[in-house]
């Protein structure tokens, strides 16, 4: 199969047949490994799990396994300020997450607002027009 070579900016750029594109499960922005052999042009592509996928589970091991001489320096990033810094009885330890819920589970529920009706829209029309 023959391909002809365009103009692209600065660049030549290669288009690629439909089919090919379908059966080797390339889109746009898909990465492709671009190579030499002799005079022939080499593009391979990646295979579609390639990029690594890493699970919670495994990337603690690991740093249980490395032990903590691996572990990064702790950085000081100076005292709190503005929104970082919250001063409440939570944040101060005076109170518990325990405490926090019984407080909400015992505080009477709210009534809901009643919806608005036909006839007070109409009496603020009327109120608005004296």
């Amino acid at each position: 199969m023959k391909a002809k070579l365009a103009k692209w900016g600065n660049s030549l750029a290669l288009r690629l047949p439909r089919q090919f594109v379908t059966e080797l499960g390339l889109s746009e922005g898909s990465v492709v490994e671009l190579g030499r052999d002799g005079s022939r042009l080499v593009a391979e592509t990646r295979a579609a799990g390639a990029i690594p996928r890493y699970r919670l589970e495994d990337l603690v091991a690991e740093m249980k396994r490395l032990g903590p001489d691996a572990e990064p320096d702790t950085v000081d990033w100076g005292p709190d300020r503005g929104a970082e810094f919250i001063d409440d009885d939570y944040s101060r330890g005076a109170i518990t997450l325990d405490d926090v819920l019984k407080r909400a589970g015992s505080a009477k529920p709210r009534k809901a607002p009643r919806p608005a009706t036909k006839n007070a829209a109409a009496r603020r029309r009327r109120h608005r027009l004296g």
